[in-house]
């Protein structure tokens, strides 16, 4: 065997060596991020203190209540929650929302994503009604304009119509008092939000 033949073994060896040492280098970073402790439901929003996009979306039929519109945030602090019927953690954290509902000094509204009317309807009407308004959002447009990555999603509007505060994921009653109720004080009192 040649010098040449050598290098070109050792070469074709690091060739196939390198796709596992790639893979090994993702994993481990993967890794890391799973074990870090850091909270998967704060996810940095470039629409903090930014205006609240422009919505306008029809009510959902059959329950008596309004769409919602951006004319609904003037002047209250408002919580937009981003639900579907299909959703399993939106289901899992709907007790939670029945609870907020029954403060009085804050309104919630609904965006229901991508759902069948008559599913939304029933979701509501086996699990219970927390919503002021509801608009129905069929085509999904209205969430890629507030940035929603998944369902459910929350969104803490101030008086102003600025987001103040945006929550990924399902509420435990730990993110409610530890997160959510110390944002809903700030918007309440007029500071601004972290």
């Amino acid at each position: 065997m040649s010098a040449g033949d050598g290098k070109a073994v050792r070469s074709r060896r690091l060739m196939m060596l390198l796709p596992l040492a790639a893979f090994l280098a993702l994993s481990a970073i993967f890794l890391l991020q799973l074990v870090s402790g850091r909270d998967s439901a704060i996810v940095p929003s470039a629409l903090i203190d930014k205006p609240a996009p422009q919505t306008d979306l029809p009510p959902l039929e059959g329950v008596g209540l309004p769409g919602l519109s951006s004319t609904d945030f003037a002047g209250k602090v408002t919580l937009v929650n981003v639900w579907g019927s299909w959703c399993v953690p939106c289901r899992q954290e709907h007790p939670l929302l029945m609870e907020l509902a029954a403060d009085g000094r804050f309104a919630l509204a609904g965006l229901n994503y991508k759902d069948k009317p008559e599913n939304a309807r029933r979701f509501l009407g086996d699990l219970g009604n927390p919503f002021a308004a509801i608009g129905v959002d069929q085509s999904g447009r209205t969430a890629i304009d507030w940035g929603v990555y998944g369902v459910p999603e929350t969104f803490l509007v101030g008086p102003d119509g600025t987001i103040r505060y945006k929550h990924v994921g399902p509420f435990s009653p730990e993110s409610i008092r530890d997160d959510l109720m110390p944002q809903i004080e700030k918007a309440l009192a007029g500071t601004p939000s972290d």
